[in-house]
Protein backbone atom coordinates (compact mmCIF):
# COMPACT_ATOMS: atom_id res chain seq x y z
CA UNK A 1 0.00 0.00 0.00
CA UNK A 2 0.99 3.27 -0.25
CA UNK A 3 -0.34 7.38 -1.37
CA UNK A 4 -2.88 7.27 -3.86
CA UNK A 5 -1.33 10.58 -5.33
CA UNK A 6 2.60 10.57 -4.93
CA UNK A 7 5.17 8.72 -5.62
CA UNK A 8 7.27 10.39 -2.79
CA UNK A 9 4.89 8.86 -0.05
CA UNK A 10 5.19 4.98 0.60
CA UNK A 11 2.64 5.25 2.91
CA UNK A 12 -1.22 5.25 2.76
CA UNK A 13 -2.81 8.18 4.36
CA UNK A 14 -3.88 7.18 8.00
CA UNK A 15 -6.91 6.17 8.19
CA UNK A 16 -7.84 8.82 11.33
CA UNK A 17 -6.98 11.56 9.24
CA UNK A 18 -9.11 10.51 5.68
CA UNK A 19 -12.15 10.10 8.47
CA UNK A 20 -11.46 13.43 10.02
CA UNK A 21 -9.57 15.67 8.00
CA UNK A 22 -10.09 14.81 3.96
CA UNK A 23 -13.23 13.32 4.13
CA UNK A 24 -15.36 16.45 5.81
CA UNK A 25 -13.56 18.77 3.12
CA UNK A 26 -14.63 16.77 0.75
CA UNK A 27 -17.99 16.68 1.99
CA UNK A 28 -18.20 20.32 2.39
CA UNK A 29 -16.05 21.05 -0.57
CA UNK A 30 -16.86 18.72 -3.64
CA UNK A 31 -20.48 20.01 -4.69
CA UNK A 32 -19.32 23.69 -4.23
CA UNK A 33 -16.08 23.05 -6.04
CA UNK A 34 -16.78 21.03 -9.05
CA UNK A 35 -18.91 23.95 -11.32
CA UNK A 36 -15.89 26.06 -10.53
CA UNK A 37 -13.00 23.99 -11.07
CA UNK A 38 -14.77 22.78 -14.50
CA UNK A 39 -14.66 26.52 -15.44
CA UNK A 40 -11.03 26.92 -14.87
CA UNK A 41 -9.89 23.63 -15.94
CA UNK A 42 -11.33 24.97 -19.85
CA UNK A 43 -9.92 28.09 -19.62
CA UNK A 44 -6.37 26.56 -18.48
CA UNK A 45 -6.61 23.51 -20.98
CA UNK A 46 -7.67 26.18 -23.68
CA UNK A 47 -4.91 28.39 -22.86
CA UNK A 48 -2.48 25.36 -22.62
CA UNK A 49 -3.14 24.11 -26.44
CA UNK A 50 -3.39 27.84 -27.87
CA UNK A 51 0.11 28.21 -26.17
CA UNK A 52 1.43 24.80 -28.11
CA UNK A 53 2.04 23.30 -24.80
CA UNK A 54 -0.33 20.36 -25.09
CA UNK A 55 -1.14 18.30 -28.46
CA UNK A 56 -4.83 19.32 -30.08
CA UNK A 57 -5.69 15.94 -29.70
CA UNK A 58 -5.04 15.79 -25.93
CA UNK A 59 -7.34 19.73 -25.44
CA UNK A 60 -10.27 17.86 -27.66
CA UNK A 61 -9.92 14.73 -25.36
CA UNK A 62 -10.13 16.74 -22.29
CA UNK A 63 -12.58 19.25 -22.78
CA UNK A 64 -14.84 16.35 -23.56
CA UNK A 65 -13.91 14.41 -20.33
CA UNK A 66 -15.15 17.84 -18.80
CA UNK A 67 -18.35 18.23 -20.70
CA UNK A 68 -19.44 14.68 -19.70
CA UNK A 69 -18.75 15.52 -16.38
CA UNK A 70 -20.68 18.37 -16.34
CA UNK A 71 -23.63 16.51 -18.05
CA UNK A 72 -23.10 13.77 -15.41
CA UNK A 73 -22.90 16.64 -12.40
CA UNK A 74 -21.23 16.52 -9.16
CA UNK A 75 -23.90 14.29 -7.14
CA UNK A 76 -22.97 11.42 -9.71
CA UNK A 77 -19.80 11.03 -8.23
CA UNK A 78 -18.45 9.92 -5.01
CA UNK A 79 -15.21 11.61 -3.76
CA UNK A 80 -12.72 9.41 -2.44
CA UNK A 81 -10.59 10.45 0.69
CA UNK A 82 -7.66 8.99 -0.30
CA UNK A 83 -7.37 11.71 -2.85
CA UNK A 84 -7.06 13.97 -0.73
CA UNK A 85 -9.63 17.08 -2.00
CA UNK A 86 -11.91 17.79 -4.57
CA UNK A 87 -8.99 18.37 -7.62
CA UNK A 88 -7.39 15.06 -7.22
CA UNK A 89 -11.10 13.71 -7.54
CA UNK A 90 -11.87 15.56 -10.23
CA UNK A 91 -8.71 15.14 -12.03
CA UNK A 92 -8.87 10.72 -11.49
CA UNK A 93 -12.56 11.06 -12.85
CA UNK A 94 -11.15 12.59 -15.64
CA UNK A 95 -7.94 10.31 -15.88
CA UNK A 96 -10.40 7.42 -16.08
CA UNK A 97 -12.63 8.94 -19.13
CA UNK A 98 -9.62 10.59 -21.10
CA UNK A 99 -6.68 7.84 -20.16
CA UNK A 100 -4.23 8.42 -17.60
CA UNK A 101 -1.84 10.35 -19.85
CA UNK A 102 -4.28 12.49 -21.07
CA UNK A 103 -5.67 12.87 -18.21
CA UNK A 104 -2.43 13.66 -15.78
CA UNK A 105 -1.47 16.26 -18.79
CA UNK A 106 -4.30 18.78 -17.80
CA UNK A 107 -2.08 20.04 -15.09
CA UNK A 108 0.71 21.07 -16.57
CA UNK A 109 1.92 24.65 -15.62
CA UNK A 110 -0.37 24.68 -12.49
CA UNK A 111 -0.45 23.46 -8.72
CA UNK A 112 -3.30 23.40 -6.65
CA UNK A 113 -1.92 26.61 -4.53
CA UNK A 114 -2.77 28.78 -7.75
CA UNK A 115 -6.14 26.46 -8.41
CA UNK A 116 -7.19 27.24 -4.72
CA UNK A 117 -6.30 30.93 -5.14
CA UNK A 118 -8.76 30.82 -8.37
CA UNK A 119 -11.11 28.87 -6.64
CA UNK A 120 -11.45 31.08 -3.71
CA UNK A 121 -11.53 34.62 -6.07
CA UNK A 122 -14.81 33.32 -8.01
CA UNK A 123 -16.67 31.63 -4.89
CA UNK A 124 -16.30 35.36 -3.59
CA UNK A 125 -16.87 36.72 -6.86
CA UNK A 126 -20.23 34.57 -7.27
CA UNK A 127 -21.32 35.76 -3.57
CA UNK A 128 -20.56 39.72 -4.09
CA UNK A 129 -22.65 39.27 -6.89
CA UNK A 130 -25.87 37.76 -4.93
CA UNK A 131 -24.81 40.30 -1.85
CA UNK A 132 -25.03 43.11 -4.03
CA UNK A 133 -27.86 42.02 -5.51
CA UNK A 134 -29.65 41.08 -1.94
CA UNK A 135 -28.85 44.71 -0.71
CA UNK A 136 -30.19 46.40 -3.69
CA UNK A 137 -33.54 44.27 -3.52
CA UNK A 138 -33.76 45.67 0.26
CA UNK A 139 -33.12 49.22 -0.47
CA UNK A 140 -35.52 49.28 -2.77
CA UNK A 141 -38.18 48.14 -0.71
CA UNK A 142 -37.03 50.50 2.07
CA UNK A 143 -37.09 53.35 -0.05
CA UNK A 144 -41.06 52.78 -1.18
CA UNK A 145 -42.00 52.08 2.02
CA UNK A 146 -40.22 54.95 3.23
CA UNK A 147 -41.74 57.67 0.81
CA UNK A 148 -45.30 55.53 1.39
CA UNK A 149 -44.89 56.18 4.83
CA UNK A 150 -43.21 59.94 5.02
CA UNK A 151 -46.52 61.40 7.14
CA UNK A 152 -46.34 58.72 9.63
CA UNK A 153 -45.44 60.34 12.58
CA UNK A 154 -44.01 58.26 15.47
CA UNK A 155 -41.47 58.76 18.72
CA UNK A 156 -37.89 59.04 17.90
CA UNK A 157 -35.74 57.77 20.59
CA UNK A 158 -32.08 57.96 22.22
CA UNK A 159 -31.05 55.67 25.15
CA UNK A 160 -34.15 53.92 24.19
CA UNK A 161 -36.03 56.57 26.11
CA UNK A 162 -38.54 59.29 24.10
CA UNK A 163 -36.44 61.85 22.31
CA UNK A 164 -38.27 63.64 19.32
CA UNK A 165 -40.85 63.43 17.25
CA UNK A 166 -39.45 61.48 14.03
CA UNK A 167 -41.50 59.51 10.84
CA UNK A 168 -41.63 55.83 10.05
CA UNK A 169 -40.62 57.21 6.26
CA UNK A 170 -37.26 58.88 8.34
CA UNK A 171 -36.66 55.82 9.98
CA UNK A 172 -37.00 53.53 7.49
CA UNK A 173 -34.80 56.25 4.91
CA UNK A 174 -31.42 56.35 7.73
CA UNK A 175 -31.38 52.04 7.20
CA UNK A 176 -31.41 52.43 3.62
CA UNK A 177 -28.67 54.77 3.50
CA UNK A 178 -26.80 52.69 5.88
CA UNK A 179 -27.01 49.49 3.51
CA UNK A 180 -26.36 51.71 0.69
CA UNK A 181 -23.02 52.00 2.38
CA UNK A 182 -22.37 48.46 2.52
CA UNK A 183 -23.45 48.34 -1.39
CA UNK A 184 -20.33 51.43 -1.61
CA UNK A 185 -17.97 48.55 0.31
CA UNK A 186 -19.14 46.03 -1.82
CA UNK A 187 -18.52 48.10 -4.80
CA UNK A 188 -14.69 49.12 -3.51
CA UNK A 189 -13.98 45.25 -2.95
CA UNK A 190 -14.94 44.21 -6.44
CA UNK A 191 -11.71 44.80 -8.74
CA UNK A 192 -9.50 43.44 -5.63
CA UNK A 193 -11.23 40.10 -5.75
CA UNK A 194 -11.92 39.73 -9.68
CA UNK A 195 -8.22 39.45 -10.31
CA UNK A 196 -6.81 36.35 -11.88
CA UNK A 197 -3.80 34.16 -9.70
CA UNK A 198 -4.15 31.32 -11.81
CA UNK A 199 -0.33 30.88 -13.43
CA UNK A 200 1.27 31.26 -10.12
CA UNK A 201 1.94 27.42 -9.95
CA UNK A 202 2.85 26.70 -6.32
CA UNK A 203 4.47 30.23 -5.50
CA UNK A 204 6.65 31.67 -8.06
CA UNK A 205 5.03 30.79 -11.53
CA UNK A 206 6.46 28.29 -14.07
CA UNK A 207 9.22 27.48 -17.06
CA UNK A 208 5.94 27.03 -19.49
CA UNK A 209 5.70 29.85 -22.01
CA UNK A 210 1.50 30.23 -20.53
CA UNK A 211 -0.91 33.07 -21.13
CA UNK A 212 -1.95 34.31 -18.28
CA UNK A 213 -3.66 37.05 -19.72
CA UNK A 214 -5.37 35.12 -21.75
CA UNK A 215 -6.55 32.95 -18.52
CA UNK A 216 -8.07 35.53 -16.90
CA UNK A 217 -10.15 36.97 -20.04
CA UNK A 218 -11.60 33.53 -20.35
CA UNK A 219 -12.56 33.10 -16.75
CA UNK A 220 -14.23 36.54 -16.61
CA UNK A 221 -11.25 38.19 -14.47
CA UNK A 222 -10.24 42.05 -14.71
CA UNK A 223 -7.26 41.92 -14.90
CA UNK A 224 -3.93 39.76 -13.51
CA UNK A 225 -2.47 39.57 -9.42
CA UNK A 226 1.25 40.03 -10.83
CA UNK A 227 3.38 38.75 -8.19
CA UNK A 228 2.93 34.83 -7.86
CA UNK A 229 4.11 34.76 -4.17
CA UNK A 230 0.97 36.99 -3.03
CA UNK A 231 -0.98 35.15 -5.90
CA UNK A 232 -1.07 31.91 -3.80
CA UNK A 233 -0.61 33.74 0.00
CA UNK A 234 -2.95 36.12 0.31
CA UNK A 235 -6.84 36.20 1.33
CA UNK A 236 -7.14 39.23 2.13
CA UNK A 237 -9.86 39.79 -0.54
CA UNK A 238 -11.82 36.83 1.38
CA UNK A 239 -11.35 38.99 4.68
CA UNK A 240 -12.23 42.10 3.27
CA UNK A 241 -16.15 40.62 2.28
CA UNK A 242 -16.40 38.69 5.53
CA UNK A 243 -15.61 42.15 6.75
CA UNK A 244 -18.41 43.61 4.45
CA UNK A 245 -21.01 41.08 5.49
CA UNK A 246 -20.41 41.67 9.26
CA UNK A 247 -21.07 45.70 9.03
CA UNK A 248 -23.95 45.03 6.92
CA UNK A 249 -25.00 41.72 9.71
CA UNK A 250 -24.55 44.79 12.28
CA UNK A 251 -27.07 47.18 10.29
CA UNK A 252 -29.65 44.04 10.32
CA UNK A 253 -29.62 42.87 13.69
CA UNK A 254 -30.19 46.92 14.50
CA UNK A 255 -32.92 47.03 12.45
CA UNK A 256 -34.27 43.22 13.57
CA UNK A 257 -33.67 45.26 17.86
CA UNK A 258 -36.34 47.97 16.92
CA UNK A 259 -38.90 46.13 15.30
CA UNK A 260 -38.42 43.59 17.96
CA UNK A 261 -39.01 46.40 20.15
CA UNK A 262 -41.81 47.82 18.10
CA UNK A 263 -44.20 44.75 18.24
CA UNK A 264 -43.85 43.97 21.85
CA UNK A 265 -47.53 44.28 23.28
CA UNK A 266 -46.12 47.21 25.60
CA UNK A 267 -45.49 48.79 22.20
CA UNK A 268 -47.47 47.81 19.25
CA UNK A 269 -46.35 50.62 17.15
CA UNK A 270 -45.68 47.65 14.54
CA UNK A 271 -47.52 44.88 13.09
CA UNK A 272 -46.04 41.83 11.11
CA UNK A 273 -48.62 39.81 9.35
CA UNK A 274 -49.19 36.27 11.01
CA UNK A 275 -47.22 34.63 8.38
CA UNK A 276 -44.05 35.94 9.40
CA UNK A 277 -44.74 34.88 13.12
CA UNK A 278 -44.01 31.62 15.34
CA UNK A 279 -46.22 29.97 17.92
CA UNK A 280 -45.95 28.63 21.51
CA UNK A 281 -46.35 24.66 22.13
CA UNK A 282 -47.68 25.50 25.19
CA UNK A 283 -48.80 29.52 25.58
CA UNK A 284 -52.22 29.81 23.31
CA UNK A 285 -51.98 33.86 22.84
CA UNK A 286 -48.48 33.50 21.77
CA UNK A 287 -47.38 35.36 18.51
CA UNK A 288 -43.27 35.14 18.55
CA UNK A 289 -41.51 37.62 16.46
CA UNK A 290 -38.88 34.63 15.00
CA UNK A 291 -37.68 36.55 12.00
CA UNK A 292 -36.45 39.41 14.38
CA UNK A 293 -34.45 36.53 16.41
CA UNK A 294 -32.97 34.78 13.60
CA UNK A 295 -31.43 38.23 12.11
CA UNK A 296 -30.25 38.83 15.45
CA UNK A 297 -28.66 35.46 15.77
CA UNK A 298 -27.13 34.81 12.81
CA UNK A 299 -25.53 38.47 13.18
CA UNK A 300 -23.39 37.20 15.36
CA UNK A 301 -22.27 33.91 13.38
CA UNK A 302 -21.41 36.44 10.37
CA UNK A 303 -18.51 38.09 12.51
CA UNK A 304 -18.06 34.82 14.07
CA UNK A 305 -16.50 33.76 10.41
CA UNK A 306 -14.67 36.89 10.60
CA UNK A 307 -12.93 36.22 13.72
CA UNK A 308 -12.10 32.60 12.54
CA UNK A 309 -11.05 33.70 9.67
CA UNK A 310 -8.68 36.62 10.93
CA UNK A 311 -7.76 34.42 13.72
CA UNK A 312 -6.34 31.45 11.23
CA UNK A 313 -4.70 33.59 8.82
CA UNK A 314 -2.55 36.14 11.36
CA UNK A 315 -0.03 34.36 12.34
CA UNK A 316 0.77 32.06 8.85
CA UNK A 317 3.90 32.43 6.88
CA UNK A 318 3.30 34.33 3.59
CA UNK A 319 2.49 31.48 1.71
CA UNK A 320 0.19 28.49 0.79
CA UNK A 321 -0.76 26.91 4.07
CA UNK A 322 -3.45 24.72 4.76
CA UNK A 323 -4.50 26.96 8.24
CA UNK A 324 -3.86 30.45 6.04
CA UNK A 325 -5.54 29.52 2.87
CA UNK A 326 -8.42 26.87 3.65
CA UNK A 327 -8.92 26.21 7.42
CA UNK A 328 -9.26 30.08 7.60
CA UNK A 329 -11.84 30.18 4.93
CA UNK A 330 -13.93 26.89 6.31
CA UNK A 331 -16.74 29.31 7.08
CA UNK A 332 -16.64 31.48 4.39
CA UNK A 333 -18.74 30.44 1.20
CA UNK A 334 -22.02 29.07 4.16
CA UNK A 335 -21.48 32.79 5.84
CA UNK A 336 -21.82 34.34 2.41
CA UNK A 337 -25.01 32.37 1.71
CA UNK A 338 -26.62 33.29 4.99
CA UNK A 339 -26.04 36.79 4.69
CA UNK A 340 -27.73 37.09 1.42
CA UNK A 341 -30.75 34.55 3.05
CA UNK A 342 -30.90 37.11 5.76
CA UNK A 343 -30.69 40.06 3.87
CA UNK A 344 -34.02 38.34 1.73
CA UNK A 345 -35.45 37.90 5.23
CA UNK A 346 -35.14 41.56 6.10
CA UNK A 347 -36.51 42.57 2.79
CA UNK A 348 -39.59 40.50 3.44
CA UNK A 349 -39.89 41.66 6.87
CA UNK A 350 -39.44 45.45 5.86
CA UNK A 351 -41.75 44.75 3.10
CA UNK A 352 -44.92 43.50 5.47
CA UNK A 353 -44.55 45.69 8.34
CA UNK A 354 -47.04 47.95 8.71
CA UNK A 355 -46.86 50.97 11.54
CA UNK A 356 -49.81 51.29 13.74
CA UNK A 357 -49.93 54.97 12.80
CA UNK A 358 -52.94 55.66 15.62
CA UNK A 359 -50.65 54.44 18.53
CA UNK A 360 -47.43 55.96 17.06
CA UNK A 361 -49.48 59.15 16.99
CA UNK A 362 -50.44 59.00 20.81
CA UNK A 363 -47.28 58.15 22.13
CA UNK A 364 -45.42 60.83 20.30
CA UNK A 365 -48.02 63.18 21.46
CA UNK A 366 -48.08 62.05 25.21
CA UNK A 367 -43.94 61.17 25.61
CA UNK A 368 -42.98 64.18 26.04
CA UNK A 369 -40.52 63.93 22.99
CA UNK A 370 -41.85 67.76 21.89
CA UNK A 371 -40.07 69.10 24.75
CA UNK A 372 -37.24 70.22 22.90
CA UNK A 373 -39.76 72.48 20.24
CA UNK A 374 -41.03 73.98 23.14
CA UNK A 375 -37.80 74.91 24.52
CA UNK A 376 -36.72 76.24 21.15
CA UNK A 377 -40.04 78.27 21.30
CA UNK A 378 -39.18 80.14 24.90
CA UNK A 379 -35.79 81.02 22.87
CA UNK A 380 -37.15 82.46 20.22
CA UNK A 381 -40.09 83.91 21.17
CA UNK A 382 -39.52 84.93 24.64
CA UNK A 383 -35.77 85.89 24.82
CA UNK A 384 -34.56 83.59 26.92
CA UNK A 385 -31.27 81.85 26.15
CA UNK A 386 -31.18 77.52 25.30
CA UNK A 387 -30.13 76.87 29.10
CA UNK A 388 -32.66 78.89 30.47
CA UNK A 389 -35.24 77.29 28.29
CA UNK A 390 -34.00 74.10 28.87
CA UNK A 391 -34.58 74.15 32.62
CA UNK A 392 -37.81 75.84 32.28
CA UNK A 393 -39.27 73.33 30.15
CA UNK A 394 -37.54 70.59 32.43
CA UNK A 395 -39.52 72.09 35.14
CA UNK A 396 -43.00 72.05 33.13
CA UNK A 397 -42.36 68.47 31.82
CA UNK A 398 -41.12 66.95 35.86
CA UNK A 399 -44.69 69.11 36.98
CA UNK A 400 -46.93 67.42 34.46
CA UNK A 401 -45.53 63.65 35.25
CA UNK A 402 -45.66 64.38 38.92
CA UNK A 403 -50.02 65.18 38.03
CA UNK A 404 -49.83 62.38 35.71
CA UNK A 405 -50.16 64.07 32.45
CA UNK A 406 -49.18 63.94 28.97
CA UNK A 407 -46.76 66.40 26.50
CA UNK A 408 -50.06 67.86 24.91
CA UNK A 409 -51.61 68.46 28.24
CA UNK A 410 -49.09 70.97 29.26
CA UNK A 411 -50.67 74.60 29.46
CA UNK A 412 -49.85 77.94 29.43
CA UNK A 413 -50.29 78.35 32.75
CA UNK A 414 -48.09 75.28 33.94
CA UNK A 415 -45.28 76.96 31.77
CA UNK A 416 -45.82 80.14 33.59
CA UNK A 417 -45.22 78.76 37.01
CA UNK A 418 -42.36 76.97 35.83
CA UNK A 419 -41.33 79.81 33.99
CA UNK A 420 -41.40 81.79 38.06
CA UNK A 421 -39.51 78.74 39.80
CA UNK A 422 -36.58 78.94 37.20
CA UNK A 423 -35.84 82.48 36.15
CA UNK A 424 -38.33 84.15 38.37
CA UNK A 425 -41.37 85.42 35.94
CA UNK A 426 -44.19 84.23 33.60
CA UNK A 427 -43.47 83.96 29.86
CA UNK A 428 -47.16 84.81 29.29
CA UNK A 429 -46.87 82.59 26.22
CA UNK A 430 -50.35 82.26 24.87
CA UNK A 431 -52.04 78.64 24.93
CA UNK A 432 -52.33 78.37 21.33
CA UNK A 433 -48.78 78.74 20.81
CA UNK A 434 -47.95 75.95 23.55
CA UNK A 435 -50.23 73.71 22.11
CA UNK A 436 -48.39 73.97 18.61
CA UNK A 437 -45.31 73.36 20.15
CA UNK A 438 -46.22 69.79 21.79
CA UNK A 439 -47.97 68.84 18.28
CA UNK A 440 -45.58 65.99 17.29
CA UNK A 441 -47.16 66.63 13.64
CA UNK A 442 -46.14 70.30 13.51
CA UNK A 443 -42.78 69.31 15.01
CA UNK A 444 -41.55 66.91 12.70
CA UNK A 445 -43.47 69.52 9.76
CA UNK A 446 -41.00 72.63 11.00
CA UNK A 447 -37.74 70.44 10.55
CA UNK A 448 -37.19 71.74 7.12
CA UNK A 449 -33.03 71.58 6.92
CA UNK A 450 -31.28 68.94 5.15
CA UNK A 451 -31.65 65.77 6.02
CA UNK A 452 -34.09 66.62 8.22
CA UNK A 453 -37.56 64.15 8.61
CA UNK A 454 -39.95 66.40 6.93
CA UNK A 455 -42.25 64.51 4.74
CA UNK A 456 -41.06 66.49 2.19
CA UNK A 457 -37.50 66.25 3.00
CA UNK A 458 -37.83 62.88 3.62
CA UNK A 459 -39.62 62.22 0.00
CA UNK A 460 -36.54 64.52 -1.78
CA UNK A 461 -33.68 61.96 0.04
CA UNK A 462 -35.63 59.37 -0.73
CA UNK A 463 -35.32 60.39 -4.97
CA UNK A 464 -31.63 61.06 -4.51
CA UNK A 465 -30.92 57.84 -3.06
CA UNK A 466 -33.24 56.17 -5.61
CA UNK A 467 -30.87 57.85 -8.55
CA UNK A 468 -27.66 56.36 -6.52
CA UNK A 469 -29.52 52.99 -6.73
CA UNK A 470 -30.46 53.16 -10.08
CA UNK A 471 -26.81 54.05 -10.84
CA UNK A 472 -25.48 50.68 -8.89
CA UNK A 473 -27.75 48.80 -10.42
CA UNK A 474 -26.14 49.57 -13.77
CA UNK A 475 -22.96 49.15 -12.43
CA UNK A 476 -23.61 45.24 -11.45
CA UNK A 477 -25.71 45.20 -15.01
CA UNK A 478 -22.08 45.96 -16.71
CA UNK A 479 -20.60 43.06 -14.34
CA UNK A 480 -23.06 40.88 -15.30
CA UNK A 481 -22.66 41.49 -19.06
CA UNK A 482 -19.02 41.12 -18.68
CA UNK A 483 -18.51 37.99 -16.96
CA UNK A 484 -21.39 36.91 -19.45
CA UNK A 485 -19.25 37.77 -22.27
CA UNK A 486 -16.13 36.27 -21.16
CA UNK A 487 -18.04 33.19 -20.58
CA UNK A 488 -19.10 33.19 -24.50
CA UNK A 489 -15.50 34.06 -25.05
CA UNK A 490 -14.74 30.66 -23.46
CA UNK A 491 -17.36 28.64 -24.82
CA UNK A 492 -16.14 30.09 -28.65
CA UNK A 493 -12.52 28.98 -27.96
CA UNK A 494 -13.42 25.55 -26.73
CA UNK A 495 -15.89 24.86 -29.44
CA UNK A 496 -12.47 26.36 -31.73
CA UNK A 497 -10.33 23.77 -29.86
CA UNK A 498 -12.57 20.80 -29.76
Amino acid sequence: MKSQVSERLKEPVAQEVLELMFQPRLDHDFQDSFGPITLINRGHVVMLRRQGIIAAEVAKALLAAFTTMERAGASSYTPDPRLEDPYFNYEAVVMSIAGADTGGRMHIARSRNDLGATLDRLHCRNAALELIDCLHALIAVMLERAEQFADVVMPGYTHMQPAQPSTYGFYLLGLAEAFMRDCDRLDGVWPRINRNPLGAAAMTGTSFRIDRELTASLLGFDGLIEHTQDCVASRDFALELLAICVQMAVTWSRLAQDFYTMVMHEFQTLDLPDRLAGTSSIMPQKKNPVIMEHLKGKSAQVLGAYVAAATAMKATSFSNTIDGNRESLAMARDTFRDCCDCLRLATLMVDAAQPCKARMLRLAERNFSTATDLADALVRDCGLSFRDAHHVVGSVVRMAMDQELGAHEITSEMLDQAARDVIGRPLGMKAATVASCLDPTQAVAARRTVGSPSPNEVRRLVSVLGKALAAAGTTQAQRRSRLAAAEQRLQAAVREVA
